[in-house]
């Protein structure tokens, strides 16, 4: 059975640049249901090779505080205005969910499906939101692979982030982008 509004919202999902999102943002059922639906991918073995880390509120400001002190830390050089824009990344947000990848190393599933099936919570997550109304962007940057700014987030040593998944509403709608040419990326195996 086809579904239309679900085709044409997958065929017009579009990320939202984090820095123009504002309120609102989900509220704790919305958020929820969001979490809920981004759980639901393939997981091989059911190993639930993902976790979620949820800042919401006045802890979006809290978090750009702590990746600008990390680099101020890291770099003693790093600019006054380099350090203002550390922390404005994440003031304007409404909430940001950090999707942690932590694959079992060693077990029969590979490493690398684990790893595969924390991508597909964060699309999943951003899919979501767009079906609820709200906008998104996924996003990493280096402070996704700070080893300080990790141990501050509560990461062991084998988890690492897949992506942090900034989530409110469009402050203006956004543009479309060039989009791959099937006839270039597609290709058909026949078996000879």
């Amino acid at each position: 059975m086809t579904s239309p509004q679900t085709i044409d919202l997958l065929l017009t999902r579009r990320s939202v640049p984090a820095k123009t999102l504002t309120g609102p943002g989900p509220d704790a059922g919305q958020l929820k249901t969001i979490l809920t639906i981004a759980a639901r991918v393939p997981d091989h073995a059911k190993l639930v090779p993902w976790r979620f880390i949820v800042i919401a509120g006045e802890s979006c400001r809290s978090f750009g505080e702590l990746v600008a002190g990390v680099r101020a830390a890291a770099n003693p050089a790093t600019g006054r205005d380099a350090l203002i824009a550390e922390r404005a990344r994440f003031a304007g947000a409404t909430h940001i969910v950090a999707v942690v990848s932590r694959a079992a190393r060693g077990h029969k599933i590979p490493e690398w499906e684990q790893i595969l099936s924390a991508g597909a919570v964060t699309q999943n997550m951003l899919v979501a939101a767009a079906a609820m109304g709200f906008a998104g962007q996924w996003l990493t940057g280096w402070y996704a692979y700070d080893r300080d700014v990790l141990a501050r987030l509560g990461l062991s040593a084998g988890e690492r982030i897949a992506g942090y998944v900034f989530l409110g509403t469009a402050s203006k709608p956004p543009g479309e982008r060039p989009r791959p040419q099937l006839d270039e990326i597609v290709t058909h195996w026949t078996g000879s």
